[in-house]
């Protein structure tokens, strides 16, 4: 009686239910051109655009769009492309009301309008970004996260757009806060476009996508997201030529392809150096030249950052310093290497000539892979993170606080960054390393009883390694403790140089370091 029950209620739905109509007209259709993909795509469109740096963007689709001369745009990708390319030529042209992102990165044009005031912008967690676009295609209103949480993502007021006179126009809004199991976590909202443009390596005729490398980051969920959405691929075949279990994303999320020709520019070209250790783009210059007292300075920081490497550790690790802390893995411990961008287990960088353009790190600078590694979506990178998979997380800093807060994303109308994955690192639950020098150019105290920039992640940072010295942060005492000193070094000279008191352990040793490598 009860089923039956059941059945007679469900047949009718409540008056204020809601029915959706299809959201696209079964199989997806191939397009001669790009500039036809995109001709009906309004003024005032919600666009979310795939890809991360230059790598894995529908440059095709772009240019399109920029020829097309469609305007009052809200863009939602990771970041903006750089000046002369990607999103960056739409910047230029002026056609972006407002960027939706994660990371400012190299586009000077995207830093100036913003400050400007010319151009409104949306910061937001990388992690979370991919979150809420993942979410919006599941049919997901809304989630919770720790990220952001004591912060201007939590409060809101972060200034969206300036005036031309410097005052601020539109601020974010505060996020709700929940407690579960006695852990604060804020509220963020599913985001969902009109159209989504992707770039994919394959299709089949039924739309099915293959991707390629870490151009696959942002671009599955943000098929899934929008009310149509429109792929360009370097090849089209036919169904049935890619088999069932190696395609990456089901055609029933995809409406329009296109095949194009692509420019696959390289962001940051990083090469591995015969004989030498691998080093970055942004210290690979100082192999042929003698090294520079600052050098000096980062390398011995990243030489003590290794020693926080342990066998087994799935390690991120953020641009410069961090990153060149894996030139000096000690003898006998492996670590692996997870990308924010979506690689597990990231290879040395490339020979010349076998750079590939598919291929890169969170840095956007070219690598290899190695027997082991993974590739996935930034969604599922962030998984990871979020989920408390990742162990060991080495970052830099503009400031960091007495009771181990961190800020490392934005100087306020001078240096925009933006988050990037730096949030959802932060608030991961793995063990937080910060490596920085010990005092900013003019001799600025970064060490700080309160940091005076907005905050990445606030009571998250673990250990402070300088060129001057390692503090451990005592979270339950709400205090930092001395426990390395650099040869040459004395306290009074930290405490000259730190804007906070500390305290001495009783077992104050010498700064340890790994070896040099040969």
């Amino acid at each position: 009686m009860l089923f039956s029950t059941i059945i007679r209620r469900s047949h009718k739905p409540p008056l204020n239910f809601k029915f959706f109509s299809p959201r696209r007209n079964y199989a997806c259709r191939i397009f001669p051109s790009a500039a036809e993909a995109v001709a009906d795509i309004p003024n005032g469109s919600q666009l979310l655009v795939g890809g991360f740096g230059l790598c894995g963007i529908p440059e095709n689709l772009i240019k399109a769009l920029r020829e097309k001369g469609t305007r009052n745009l809200t863009i939602v990708s990771n970041n903006c492309g750089v000046d002369d390319f990607g999103l960056g030529i739409l910047l230029q042209n002026k056609q972006i009301k407002r960027m939706i992102s994660s990371y400012v990165g190299e586009n000077a044009e995207f830093e100036r309008q913003y400050i400007a005031g010319e151009l409104e912008v949306e910061l937001i967690p990388q992690g979370t970004l991919a979150e809420r676009i993942r979410a919006g295609g599941a049919g997901i209103p809304a989630f919770y996260t720790r990220t952001g949480v004591g912060t201007a993502i939590e409060t809101g007021g972060f200034p969206i757009k300036y005036n031309p006179d410097g005052s601020v126009a539109i601020v974010s809004d505060p996020r709700p806060v929940e407690r579960f199991d006695d852990v604060l976590y804020v509220m963020e909202k599913a985001i969902k476009g009109d159209y989504s443009l992707i770039k994919a390596w394959k299709a089949d005729t039924i739309g099915n996508l293959v991707f390629r490398y870490t151009a696959r980051n942002f671009n599955p969920p943000m098929a899934t997201a929008s009310k149509t959405c429109i792929v360009e691929v370097e090849e089209i075949v036919e169904a049935g030529v890619l088999k069932p279990d190696e395609i990456h994303l089901p055609g029933i999320f995809v409406d329009r392809l296109v095949k194009g020709t692509f420019e696959k520019r390289v962001e940051k070209l990083t090469l591995s150096q015969p004989d030498k250790p691998t080093l970055s783009a942004e210290t690979k210059e100082a192999t042929s030249k003698p090294i520079s007292e600052a050098e000096k300075k980062r390398v011995l920081i990243a030489r003590r950052a290794a020693l926080e490497f342990r066998d087994g550790m799935y390690c991120n690790l953020g641009i410069g310093i961090p990153t060149l802390a894996t030139n000096y893995v000690p003898p006998g411990v492996k670590i692996e290497l997870q990308s924010e961008n979506g690689i597990l287990g990231m290879g040395p960088y490339p020979k010349s000539g076998q750079q590939d353009p598919d291929l890169i790190n969170a840095g956007k600078e070219t690598i290899t892979t190695k027997n082991g590694s993974a590739i996935f979506s930034s969604s599922d990178s962030f998984a990871m993170i979020r989920g408390s998979h990742v162990n060991l997380t080495i970052l830099g800093a503009m400031q960091v606080s007495r009771t181990g807060d961190l800020a490392n994303w934005v100087i306020p109308k001078k240096l925009v960054k933006g988050p990037g994955g730096a949030m959802d690192l932060a608030a991961s639950g793995s063990k937080v390393v910060v490596t920085m020098e010990h005092v900013a150019k003019g001799g600025a105290h970064k060490i700080l009883e309160n940091c005076s920039l907005p905050l990445t992640g606030r009571a998250c940072v673990d250990l402070i390694i300088t060129d001057l010295c390692v503090f451990e942060v005592n979270k339950r005492m709400r205090d930092l403790v001395l426990i390395e000193i650099a040869d040459g070094v004395t306290v009074d000279k930290i405490r000259e140089a730190t804007g906070c008191s500390f305290t001495v352990s009783r077992e104050l040793k010498p700064m340890r370091f790994a070896p040099e490598k040969n």
